[in-house]
């Protein structure tokens, strides 16, 4: 089983890769100064799961103080469907947990149907009543 851990600034050029392979929805701030000035900011919040020296996962786990967010649950495609999503998100929640939060959003491309089947098939509940205005 990989490992998890908080990513380090050494991991950027290795996440940015896991993203590209995957094929995870690229956004303007992939790139390595945007996760190094995450990783500054809060160095837990980028977690990776390694396997024999290789970046086989990630997930973002923010909190603002008043909602945790999880984003970019990224599996490599050749460890997807061996529960190193789910282990992800755990982690994740736990994270979030200990910081004091009590409400948790994921932010999912709704696009995507792997990534759409993967939430709905867990504990989570799908939130149709809102919509996500984004800027950037």
């Amino acid at each position: 089983m990989p490992t998890i851990r908080s990513a380090a600034s050494s991991d950027i050029g290795a996440v940015l890769s896991l993203w590209r392979a995957a094929d995870a929805e690229p956004s303007r701030t992939d790139d390595p100064e945007s996760l190094a000035q995450l990783i500054e900011h809060d160095g837990a919040s980028l977690v990776v799961a390694e396997s024999e020296g290789r970046l086989v996962g990630s997930v973002i786990a923010g909190w603002d103080g008043w909602r945790g967010s999880i984003y970019r649950l990224v599996v490599a495609p050749e460890v997807r469907r061996k529960g190193l999503g789910r282990l992800l998100v755990a982690e994740a929640e736990q994270r979030l947990a200990r910081l004091g939060a009590r409400r948790l959003q994921a932010i999912v491309v709704a696009s995507d149907d792997r990534a759409t089947g993967f939430w709905r098939g867990g504990d989570w509940d799908e939130q149709k009543a809102r919509l996500r205005f984004v800027k950037g």
